[in-house]
């Protein structure tokens, strides 16, 4: 694979040294579709061949330098003219002087870090990518190539299950239980969801993965909800004992690891989202936060500071109070209940007057 640059007098071409072996990987473009390019993982080392060809031979390139920089970036959409490097790594390949002909030049960067995984959001991307620059008195000559990174971690089998009891007081009192709460990108995600008080007519239950990318901090924080995938998992009214399973497999989507203050600059988080519709079309709801790691082919590794998850603790909670859901849209950050203090803990209170329509789950911040 070979990337090819045009520049006014001469193209460039960047050949790694294990192309034909190395793995490759897709990711996320920014007009949603897809692209390839070669994979790699923390502390590898990165080298191969820039090769510049002079367009017209006989003809000599006066240059001011050339060089080839190994580049980690994040950009925000937001604030495209202010790209963050949180790593950059430069090798100069020539100094000032005239190209007579075609050169190649080596190169190697030795056990490069590489902290983060590649990412491409709603709002912000993450990438690595080599640049080499030929300097010239106007107009550089610049070509890059893209990377991909990803982080791999490894997790004891000792992964303590999520169980919860949730309720609307004298109503409703549901009790859900995860097998785990942590997930690789592969796994199957298995739980139980039992009626323990049923007074309210309930129509269907369906559950859903929400993806939420945060970007910045403080007041300039903006929120993204993806509805990753969504199931009905019952439909009609339950009794009191019944019990409903749960199975979801992940592999078949679009999933990357839980990423959280990268650089401090942006977190992506994912939750399972557990709506309960009544005959009225009022909807309750209850998301519970799990983590999601790449699982390591390889020898394993430890979670990359940053960028991995914290360790495990088993959720409890006395009788947290399901929402009513509001498809109005809120400036704050999505309500999520297992963050909701004790004080603010109150029954919904349910109008006698529901509205004619809802939302979709997933389509707003409260759901």
């Amino acid at each position: 694979m070979a990337f090819f640059g045009f520049g006014q007098s001469a193209d460039i071409t960047i050949q790694l040294d294990d192309a034909e072996k190395r793995k490759v990987a897709k990711i996320r473009a920014e007009d949603g579709g897809q692209e390839t390019h070669y994979l790699f993982y923390d502390g590898e080392s990165v080298s191969g061949t820039v090769n510049i060809h002079l367009k017209k031979p006989g003809q000599k390139l006066e240059h001011q330098g050339i060089k080839v920089e190994f580049v980690g970036q994040i950009e925000v959409y937001y604030d495209r003219g202010n790209q963050h490097d949180f790593i950059s790594l430069v090798k100069d390949l020539a100094r000032p002087g005239d190209l007579l002909q075609s050169t190649s030049y080596r190169f190697e960067f030795m056990q490069v870090e590489k902290p983060y995984e590649s990412y491409v959001g709603t709002n912000v991307k993450l990438r690595y990518f080599l640049r080499v620059t030929i300097t010239r008195r106007l107009t550089d000559i610049v070509r890059e190539m893209d990377l991909i990174v990803h982080t791999l971690s490894s997790y004891p089998d000792t992964n303590s299950s999520i169980k919860m009891e949730v309720g609307i007081e004298d109503c409703l009192h549901i009790e859900f239980e995860y097998n785990r709460s942590k997930y690789h990108l592969k796994d199957v995600i298995v739980g139980k969801i039992y009626f323990l008080l049923v007074r309210i007519k309930i129509k269907y239950m369906e559950i859903a993965i929400i993806k939420r990318e945060t970007v910045g901090s403080g007041p300039n924080v903006f929120n993204e909800n993806d509805t990753i995938a969504k199931y009905e998992i019952m439909d009609g009214a339950p009794v009191r004992g019944e019990s409903i399973p749960i199975r979801l497999f992940l592999a078949g989507y679009e999933l990357t690891p839980t990423m959280r203050e990268i650089n401090k600059k942006f977190s992506v988080r994912y939750y399972l989202n557990l709506v309960l519709v009544d005959e009225e079309d009022r909807r309750y709801f209850k998301q519970q936060e799990i983590v999601l790691w790449r699982k390591a082919e390889k020898a394993p590794r430890k979670p990359t500071e940053g960028g991995g998850p914290e360790p495990t603790q088993r959720l409890t909670s006395a009788q947290p109070s399901l929402k009513l859901y509001d498809p109005s849209p809120s400036p704050a950050e999505p309500t999520a209940d297992a963050q909701t203090p004790d004080a603010d803990r109150q029954s919904p209170t349910v109008d006698d007057d529901p509205p004619a329509a809802q939302s979709p789950v997933g389509q707003n911040g409260d759901a």
